[in-house]
């Protein structure tokens, strides 16, 4: 009984996306292994990362052959030219912080950004998005009510257009995108950034921030204390700045590497400063231009400041290790569209349906159309139930099949005579 609890208790705490019926004679998977997006886990799915995982490599590389060539080549004169204690200093400060960085990056790389789960079933359409009139569907019976495409709703008391995923079947939250590379809807994504090998988003953004802000601090460490190296070499032999490079290349090569890219991360650090303070996302920055517009998450530099780095990081909403079972009752929306676009045909070749028939049918039923809904509706609030157009086939094939058998009773009480 203790194990049924706990592994009742295991599948409750999955989203809906991922739950499955547990069967013991099924063979049960976990879920990063049956994962439809395109990231990589490792760990037995304790670490998830992105598809390009790959330069995670190449980006740590950056980071730590620039603090072993100064550890190695310019350290050495510092070390002897101060204190022996703060010689030493100025090496572990350095190690320090490359360890931190190092960190940092892991932090952002790999872990789950925000995804929010894929749903099994696309959203029932809202009353108006469905045509109530049987003139209407029967016009058009060769083409299947699609979802619409966008959803209107109030954010702080601003109208937000909110879109409908495709490929995920829900309506995303707002501030959510779907990211193309990773093919996950990211809550709060901001972007994905090759650098890390990862979407940069509501779980991860915190982490990715201080990243970027420890290696241009690193950054501008090394370049200091290589110019105290030059200074140091241009002192002890009186020489000219060109005759210290001579006599220090690695310290040169740092120098130059370190200006460059303290331009690059120092400047997407101040970018990223200025979206904190304004309580932007670098999508929204580059694709609604907030600056001449309202921005509906803006709630003071000091609280959107507080929201980020003095808030609790949201616990994930997908449980990678938990184990689930494949069934065949996953909705393929493929499937569906052919099988009634199938229903549909078959209906044309037995016989075509009137508007007249549907109007009998919907008395004969007592259907209703539904009340018209209000046009903007909040967040989470489900529609009305109505009826959909399979339901309205099903029903006029029914009235159809009825026929069918009058008139054949009809027609063989005629051949058997009075």
């Amino acid at each position: 009984m203790q194990e049924k609890r706990k592994a009742a208790s295991g599948t409750s705490e999955l989203s809906e996306s991922n739950r499955r019926i547990i069967d013991s004679s099924g063979q049960a998977k976990r879920v990063y292994q049956v994962w439809k997006g395109s990231n990589r886990f490792f760990l037995g799915g304790r670490l998830i990362f992105g598809p390009d995982a790959r330069s995670l490599a190449f980006t740590v590389s950056l980071i730590v052959i620039p603090v072993i060539l100064f550890a190695v080549f310019v350290s050495q004169r510092l070390v002897n030219e101060f204190q022996h204690y703060l010689g030493n200093s100025i090496i572990a400060i350095a190690v320090i912080l490359t360890v931190y960085d190092i960190c940092l990056l892991f932090l952002t790389s790999g872990r789950d950004p925000g995804i929010i789960p894929r749903s099994t079933h696309p959203p029932e359409p809202e009353c108006g998005d469905v045509p109530t009139s049987g003139a209407n569907w029967a016009g058009n019976q060769g083409t299947i009510p699609s979802i619409p495409p966008t959803k209107e709703i109030l954010v702080n008391g601003v109208i937000v257009k909110v879109k409908y995923c495709h490929t995920c079947m829900l309506y995303r939250p707002p501030r959510c995108s779907h990211c193309s590379i990773c093919d996950n809807c990211v809550d709060r994504f901001d972007h994905h950034c090759p650098w890390v090998g990862q979407c940069i988003g509501k779980r991860n953004y915190r982490f990715f921030f201080m990243f970027v802000s420890c290696t241009t601090l690193l950054c501008l460490y090394i370049f200091a204390f290589c110019w105290v190296n030059i200074k140091t070499i241009m002192d002890e032999y009186d020489c000219s700045p060109w005759r210290a490079f001579m006599e220090s290349p690695v310290s040169a090569i740092l120098i130059l590497y370190t200006f460059i890219v303290s331009w690059f991360i120092g400047g997407l650090t101040v970018f990223h400063l200025y979206l904190i303070c304004s309580n932007q996302t670098t999508y929204e920055n580059f694709r609604y231009h907030y600056e001449g517009k309202l921005n509906p998450y803006n709630r003071g530099c000091t609280r959107n400041v507080m929201e980020i780095f003095f808030t609790r990081i949201p616990k994930s909403k997908n449980n990678f290790r938990a184990r689930v079972t494949e069934d065949s009752s996953t909705f393929n929306p493929s499937a569906s569209v052919t099988k009634t676009s199938f229903d549909i045909e078959m209906g044309r070749k037995r016989q075509a349906v009137s508007a007249e028939e549907f109007e009998d049918i919907q008395n004969q039923f007592g259907l209703e159309r539904c009340r018209p809904q209000p046009e903007h509706s909040r967040w989470g609030e489900k529609g009305n139930w109505e009826f959909t157009p399979d339901i309205l086939a099903l029903a006029a094939e029914y009235e159809m099949e009825l026929g069918f058998k009058d008139r054949d009773k009809t027609h063989g009480s005629h051949l058997n005579g009075p």
